[in-house]
C-alpha cells in the first residue's frame, strides 16, 4: 500500500496532464453539479465528513484529480490500492494500520481504489467488514456502471457521485492553464491562436488528459512555429470518441437507436447510426438490431420493413464496410419513416402469457392429425372443415382449445398495411357471425 503522492515525481518527462492535476476543489474542472459552493459532495470535503462513495464517469473527467484534491482537503490518512500490484496480505496488512491508526490517534484512513469494478468479487467482498466497521473510508473509481459491476453488498455501503464529461468550454479553460501555469507549457511559449484551442477543446470529447495529450503533442511538434487549425486535423488524425464495446456507452447509444427508429425520428436514427460506425461497432451487430426493431416495431403495419432489415444484413455480409454504412443508412432511415405497430410482439408475449398460466391445454379432437384408422375411431379429425371448401376461403372453425374459445391475442393497429389486416379480420368476423361453428 502506498501514499497516493509519496512516489510522483514531476518533471519535464512527466505527461502534462499529470503535471496540471488540480491541487484545491477550486482547481477541479468541471462537475459544477458536485463541486459548486454549497453543494453537498463539497460541504462533506471541507468539512472532512466524507463517508465511503463511488466516483462514476467516463475517462477524463476528473474522478482521480477529485481523490487526490480529497487527499489534499482533508486530514485524513490517504492510501491507494490496486488490484493488479496489491494482494490479499496487503489489504491484510492496511486493515490493521487503518485501524491502528483510529484507535490510537483518531485517523481516519481514506482508501482510494481506482478502477473499482476491475476488482473481482472476492476482493469486492473484503472490504465489507472495514468499511462497515469504520475502519476504512473506501473512495471507488470507475467508467463503468456500479450496478453492474460493484457487489451490491458493497454498493449499498456507499454513495454514488455521478460526474459528467466535460464541457467544451471547461476543456478550453484548462488547455489555457496549460498554456500559462509553469508546471505546464509556460516555458515554450506555444503560439496557437483561439480557433485552434478551441477545436482541441471541441475534438477531446469530454476528456481532459486527451486534449491536454493533444496540446502537447503539438506542442512538441510545433518547434517555435505558430499552430493554426487547418493543421491540427492532419496533425491527430481523427477525434477518439468515447465508446466501448462491451460497457454502458455500448448498450446506452444502440438504445437511442432502436428509441429514434421506434419513435419515427430519421434524423436522430442516423445521427446514432453514425455515432456507432464512428466508434467502430461491429455492423452485423447493429443490423440484427434492426431486423429485430422491424418485427419488434413496426411489424404488419409495414411488412416490407422485415424485408428491407433483413436485406441489408445480406447486403452488409456481401459487400461489407465501408459501404455497408449506405446500406445501413437506408435500413435505418426507412424504418424510421415507416408506420409502427407492436402488435405481433404484443401477441405472442400474451400468447406465451396464456400457455404459462393454463398448461398443456389438450388439441381439439377436430384439429387433430388421424393417420390411422384407430385414431379415426377415436374422432381424431372429425368434424374438421378446410378453408378452401368455401368461396371465400374462409369457413368458421375454433381452433383454441375449448378453455380458451373467444381468446384474442392478436390486436392489429389501425396504421399502415395492418389497418388493412384489421378490415379482413373484421370482414371475417362478420362472416362467422353469419355462418357460426358447426358443434
Amino acid at each position: 500500500m502506498t501514499d497516493l503522492f509519496s512516489e510522483t515525481r514531476l518533471d519535464g518527462q512527466t505527461p502534462l496532464a499529470e503535471r496540471l492535476r488540480p491541487q484545491q476543489l477550486d482547481d477541479v474542472a468541471g462537475q459544477a453539479h458536485l463541486l459548486a459552493p454549497g453543494r453537498p459532495l463539497r460541504q462533506l470535503i471541507e468539512q472532512d465528513r466524507l463517508s465511503s462513495a463511488i466516483f462514476w464517469g467516463p475517462p477524463g473527467c476528473g474522478k482521480t484529480s477529485l481523490a487526490q484534491v480529497i487527499a489534499r482537503t482533508t486530514r485524513c490518512r490517504f492510501v491507494s490500492y490496486s488490484a493488479i500490484a496489491h494482494g490479499v496480505k496487503d489489504f491484510r496488512a492496511l486493515i490493521a494500520e487503518a485501524r491502528q491508526q483510529r484507535q490510537l490517534y483518531s485517523r481516519r484512513t481514506l482508501l482510494f481504489v481506482d478502477e473499482i469494478h476491475r476488482l473481482n468479487k472476492a476482493q469486492q467482498d473484503a472490504f465489507l467488514p472495514a468499511v462497515e466497521q469504520g475502519d476504512i473510508v473506501l473512495i471507488g473509481a470507475t467508467t463503468e456502471n456500479p450496478s453492474f459491476e460493484v457487489n451490491a453488498a458493497l454498493l449499498s455501503r456507499t454513495r454514488v457521485f455521478v460526474l459528467h464529461p466535460l464541457e467544451v468550454a471547461d476543456i478550453r479553460q484548462l488547455l489555457q492553464r496549460a498554456l500559462t501555469s509553469p508546471a505546464g507549457l509556460a516555458d515554450q511559449t506555444l503560439a496557437i491562436d483561439d480557433e485552434s484551442l478551441d477545436w482541441l477543446a471541441a475534438q477531446a470529447d469530454g476528456d481532459a488528459r486527451i486534449a491536454l495529450g493533444n496540446l502537447e503533442l503539438v506542442a512538441s511538434m510545433a518547434q517555435g512555429r505558430p499552430v493554426r487549425a487547418p493543421e491540427l486535423a492532419e496533425l491527430l488524425q481523427q477525434r477518439s470518441l468515447r465508446y466501448d464495446k462491451g460497457a454502458e456507452e455500448h448498450y446506452n447509444v444502440i438504445s437511442a437507436l432502436i428509441k429514434s427508429v421506434r419513435g419515427s425520428d430519421p434524423d436522430g436514427a442516423l445521427y446514432w447510426l453514425a455515432r456507432l460506425i464512428e466508434a467502430g461497432e461491429d455492423p452485423l451487430f447493429i443490423v440484427r438490431r434492426l431486423v429485430i426493431l422491424a418485427a419488434e416495431d413496426i411489424g404488419n403495419a409495414d411488412p416490407r420493413g422485415l424485408q428491407l432489415a433483413v436485406a441489408a444484413q445480406q447486403a452488409l455480409q456481401f459487400i461489407g464496410m465501408p459501404e455497408g454504412r449506405i446500406v445501413l443508412a437506408q435500413a435505418t432511415s426507412y424504418l424510421a419513416c415507416a408506420p409502427k405497430s407492436n402488435a405481433a410482439y404484443a401477441a405472442i408475449n400474451a400468447a406465451q402469457a396464456e400457455v404459462r398460466r393454463s398448461g398443456s391445454l389438450p388439441v381439439p379432437l377436430h384439429l387433430r392429425n388421424a393417420p390411422t384408422c384407430l385414431m379415426k375411431a377415436q374422432g381424431y379429425g372429425a368434424g374438421y372443415r378446410s378453408a378452401h371448401d368455401s368461396a371465400e376461403g374462409y369457413l368458421a372453425q375454433d381452433y383454441l382449445p375449448e378453455a380458451l374459445v373467444g381468446q384474442q391475442f392478436y390486436q392489429p393497429v389501425d396504421r399502415g398495411y395492418e389497418k388493412t389486416m384489421a378490415e379482413r379480420l373484421r370482414y371475417l368476423q362478420q362472416l362467422r357471425q353469419q355462418n357460426p361453428p358447426q358443434p
